[in-house]
């Protein structure tokens, strides 16, 4: 990975702080910021969710849901310029730390303004749906 890359890399695992701590404060429309307006959301089982207001909505189920905590791991930034493209793994929990998920994720973040916002944004759980 080049030095840009790796600038990136640490770029997005910034805002990824950022985000898991607006996760745990429960905001689901500050959650929806760190997306572009033309996001588009594509969760587990339910079809694509477009724009910042529908991204807000969803956030905010998943909070009334009883899930508090957030937990993002890059695993691989491919940094082209002002796109990059993250694979991770996160985990949710509830109260008292209970594991509610953990799955993987491809993130297509683009640089707006000087800010790496999420752009397109997929995950599906790695547990069985036994």
């Amino acid at each position: 990975m080049t030095d840009e890359g790796d600038g990136i890399r640490a770029a997005i695992e910034k805002v990824n702080r950022k985000l898991e701590a607006t996760f745990m404060k429960g905001d689901a429309r500050a959650i929806a910021s760190f997306y572009t307006e033309d996001a588009i959301l594509m969760p587990t089982g339910s079809e694509p969710l477009q724009g910042t207001a529908s991204i807000a909505d969803l956030w905010g189920a998943v909070l009334n849901m009883g899930i508090k905590e957030v937990k993002l791991e890059t695993r691989e930034v491919d940094g082209q310029g002002t796109t990059a493209v993250e694979m991770g793994q996160y985990t949710l929990r509830g109260g008292g730390g209970q594991l509610i998920d953990h799955g993987k994720y491809i993130v297509i973040w683009k640089l707006i303004q000087g800010e790496w916002k999420l752009h397109r944004d997929i995950w599906n759980t790695s547990l069985s749906q036994q």
